[in-house]
């Protein structure tokens, strides 16, 4: 048993990782059959089935995730060795996975990620967009991108991008010429919206502030999406008030096709962190990213 082969170790963990033999391979860029066959070898050399698996699902036997509980940690080990060899290269390599929300994926993440690969052409950066507030580490990602309020207490964070954003609320002129203009927040109650959920919740209430004073109302929806794109479009179609991130409709805005209502309710927050857990061997790609930050925070600071 001492002779089990990593590579198998490590495609089994992959694949009861994202419960998916497709997605497992996708992200590895492999093909699903050799992780098929890898685990299929694990599991007559052991003598026990680790995968339950139909066709709709893979989910872990007892087996399967008493051994996941018992490779992650030795899993990590392993990638923590290889990244310190990997400081002896001239320049740093690996692969840095990232998992953040789509509002840093589309405004913030481009120009950053593309910067940080010119510097380091070693490291390759996966990142995935959603926003599901998942555990990160144990999505088998390096790090996460949150807001202040989504932070996990026991994570070191680090600032990235704007450190300052704001939300706002507009519409169409065709639509405000319809149904008049809000004049205050509780005004929006008899007006049509269009609200962004996360995926697994519903639609969150609108939070207006302005000089201390703070309202919370849940506006009548004619649209809830988890898609900015959809978001945007049914706002520029006349359908209804949206209220969102400044950056998502600040075109919009200038060209005039959206107009904003209730600016001096716009509620400004803190902008986002990368956030990783605190551990002694950070991995290289991921030490080289923090790094890459800091410099880029001075840098405006600076400026």
């Amino acid at each position: 048993m001492n002779d089990l082969p990593l590579a198998d170790l490590d495609a089994f963990a992959a694949v009861a990782r994202e419960r998916s033999f497709r997605e497992a391979a996708r992200k590895r860029r492999v093909s699903a059959s050799s992780l098929s066959e890898a685990l299929r070898r694990l599991e007559e050399r052991l003598g026990v089935r680790l995968l339950n698996r139909t066709t709709r699902s893979v989910t872990p036997t007892e087996a399967g995730e008493r051994l996941i509980e018992r490779l992650g940690p030795a899993m990590g080990e392993i990638a923590t060795a290889l990244d310190d060899i990997n400081t002896f290269r001239d320049s740093p390599g690996g692969t840095l996975r990232l998992n953040v929300p789509t509002v840093a994926a589309m405004v913030i993440m481009p120009g950053i990620i593309n910067r940080f690969l010119k510097t380091y052409p070693g490291i390759s950066v996966e990142i995935v967009a959603e926003d599901s507030f998942i555990d990160v580490l144990a999505g088998g990602y390096d790090a996460g991108i949150r807001y202040d309020e989504r932070l996990e207490k026991d994570m070191i964070a680090v600032p990235i991008g704007p450190r300052q954003q704001c939300y706002v609320t507009a519409a169409s002129p065709a639509y405000l010429a319809a149904n008049g203009t809000p004049r205050h927040p509780r005004d929006i109650l008899d007006h049509r919206c269009i609200r962004h959920r996360f995926l697994g919740s519903s639609a969150f209430p609108w939070e207006f502030e302005r000089e201390g004073e703070t309202i919370v109302i849940s506006p009548p929806v004619v649209l809830a999406s988890n898609s900015v794109d959809i978001e945007r479009s049914a706002a520029l179609e006349g359908l209804g008030i949206i209220r969102t991130f400044r950056e998502f409709i600040s075109p919009q805005i200038a060209s005039g096709d959206l107009i904003p209502i209730l600016e001096e309710w716009n509620t400004a927050f803190p902008g986002p962190f990368l956030y990783y857990a605190s551990r002694r061997h950070m991995p290289v790609p991921l030490r080289a990213f923090v790094d890459f930050l800091k410099l880029e925070q001075r840098r405006m600071n600076d400026g």
